[in-house]
């Protein structure tokens, strides 16, 4: 193969796409443009479609589907959850005991199948866990009761919604709060709490810089109802008080990607 067809195939793949995008559609400097896909190329690790220790495969009814039909009638998707986080359920154990595990883990599956365009029910919660339906309802009942949102099957369809507990880690951060002082509040893993936060100023940086939900979407591998949550915590917190802390991580960011540039420009 010549030099020629190689560079032809290399503009076929999705990281020519996606950089041709940055620059044409968002006028990036090529620089600009490549720092961003090493960025979202950080991101994207973990999240594909292999299994990693930890993860199982189910098949929940899509997130669109309504109730009333057979399940036979009734649309499905596959998902990947995961059961056990390894190092971040260890932490949760280690400080806070078995019972905040696993509702450290009700919440994570939930906000998996939600990203990936389904709705779990208690019972799909329970078979995952190996519990019981009654000691997962008792569990989401005390989680509801702190003001905690829950995207089981039951509530997505139901009137109204509260915020998931990825969006109320995110505003105690904006507030001020430490990473010790919401994992003390929250039980989360210190590691959960600090990929959160960083998720949501990667989110802000790329919302400022014009990028459309959808494309968030894609460039975190987070859901779409995440990335709105988030944005709405973005502009519910755009006062003085909040906006020094946001900054100060914008910052750190653009000096990770300034870096980034200058050693790929030695190169």
């Amino acid at each position: 193969m010549d030099r020629q067809q190689t560079e032809r195939l290399q503009t076929k793949t999705p990281e020519q796409r996606l950089l041709r995008v940055l620059e044409r559609e968002f006028h990036q400097p090529p620089r600009v443009a490549q720092a961003l896909l090493e960025e979202a190329q950080v991101c994207f690790l973990g999240h594909g479609q292999s299994l990693r220790a930890g993860q199982m495969r189910v098949t929940l009814i899509g997130i669109n589907a309504g109730h009333g039909r057979a399940l036979r009638d009734t649309a499905t998707t596959e998902v990947i959850w995961t059961v056990d986080a390894g190092l971040e359920d260890r932490q949760v154990l280690q400080r806070h005991g078995r019972l905040a595990v696993r509702r450290i883990r009700i919440q994570r599956l939930l906000d998996e199948a939600l990203g990936q365009g389904a709705a779990a029910s208690q019972e799909d919660l329970a078979n995952a866990l190996q519990v019981s339906v009654r000691t997962i309802k008792r569990d989401c009942a005390y989680l509801q009761s702190q003001g905690i949102y829950l995207p089981t099957r039951g509530n997505l369809h139901g009137i109204g919604r509260g915020q998931t507990h990825k969006a109320r880690i995110v505003s105690y951060w904006l507030q001020g709060k430490t990473y010790d002082q919401i994992a003390l509040h929250t039980r989360h893993s210190l590691s959960s709490i600090r990929r959160y936060v960083q998720a949501f100023v990667r989110l802000v940086r790329l919302h400022q810089l014009g990028f459309s939900e959808n494309q968030v979407a894609q460039l975190l591998q987070i859901g779409r109802p995440l990335v709105r949550e988030y944005l709405v915590i973005y502009r519910q917190h755009d006062a003085p008080e909040y906006r020094e802390r946001l900054a100060d991580q914008l910052q750190r960011l653009s000096n990770r990607m300034g870096t980034q540039r200058r050693k790929k420009g030695a190169q």
